[in-house]
């Protein structure tokens, strides 16, 4: 179990995620949603151990991350908004790389390259430069890399960005399987049909504070609103995005 305690991050005495705890539990998919600027990100680099939080703590099988970051990274697979890639290497350099990272036998970490990069339809272009792929391609080894290890804690933010569709169907079944062999994943992402199809529960932030943590279903109950894509306009949204449509539309043909 992933566990976040009375977590904050304050930049310049402004605080971006504030007193925020929640668990992401083994055999689940937890989505984790907010606006633009709500602190999401943020949390991410948190619980990644890429930014340490101004209060609170964070646990992982009730141990502090923080007590043996090292040991905690191990055990995690992270895939980042950003495409951050060394793009002077081919995808199966990069790949090589990682599982040597992360101590893989050499034998084993062939194989399992190899084969995941069959899987994603990127063998034919594993010794091509990163440099000349595209954005999709370049989200595939991203998702590869954070998967090679066997990690217990995946996390995951926008893990569909330029994915076309039949990689995003083959990635949505992927996230439901990880979590059905008992992996803690949590999931972020602007895709919210995605997030409904997929996670068990919701964790949504706004302005840096929670303001919800539930089943879908008992939400819908709770608020019945039929979607997860209305709950989150009503807890999250502050504009009436109706008529923010309705008046650009009106500007287009004043």
């Amino acid at each position: 179990m992933l566990e976040l305690r009375g977590v904050s991050k304050r930049f310049s005495g402004i605080p971006a995620v504030d007193d925020v705890s929640f668990c992401a539990r083994a055999g689940e998919v937890t989505g984790y949603l907010g606006p633009n600027g709500s602190g999401k990100s943020t949390t991410m680099k948190m619980v990644t151990g890429l930014i340490e939080a101004s209060a609170g703590h964070i646990f992982f099988e009730g141990k502090r991350i923080q007590d043996n970051l090292i040991a905690y990274k191990r055990r995690m697979g992270y895939v980042p908004e950003e495409p951050y890639l060394y793009t002077h290497l081919s995808a199966i350099e990069y790949l090589t790389m990682v599982a040597q990272l992360r101590d893989l036998p050499l034998k084993q970490a062939v194989a399992r390259i190899e084969a995941m990069l069959k899987l994603f339809s990127l063998h034919d272009d594993r010794h091509a430069s990163i440099s000349g792929y595209s954005k999709g391609m370049r989200q595939k080894v991203l998702i590869i890399a954070a998967l090679l290890h066997n990690p217990q804690l995946v996390l995951l933010d926008e893990p569909f960005s330029g994915l076309d569709v039949g990689s995003s169907l083959v990635l949505r079944s992927l996230i439901q399987e990880l979590a059905a062999r008992g992996k803690v994943v949590l999931f972020s992402s602007h895709e919210l049909d995605t997030v409904e199809r997929i996670c068990s529960r919701v964790v949504i932030l706004h302005h840096g504070k929670l303001v919800a943590d539930d089943s879908i279903a008992r939400l819908r109950s709770l608020m019945e609103l039929s979607s997860l894509e209305k709950i989150f306009a009503q807890l999250a949204v502050e504009q009436d995005t109706d008529s923010m449509a309705r008046q650009i539309a009106d500007l287009m043909y004043g």
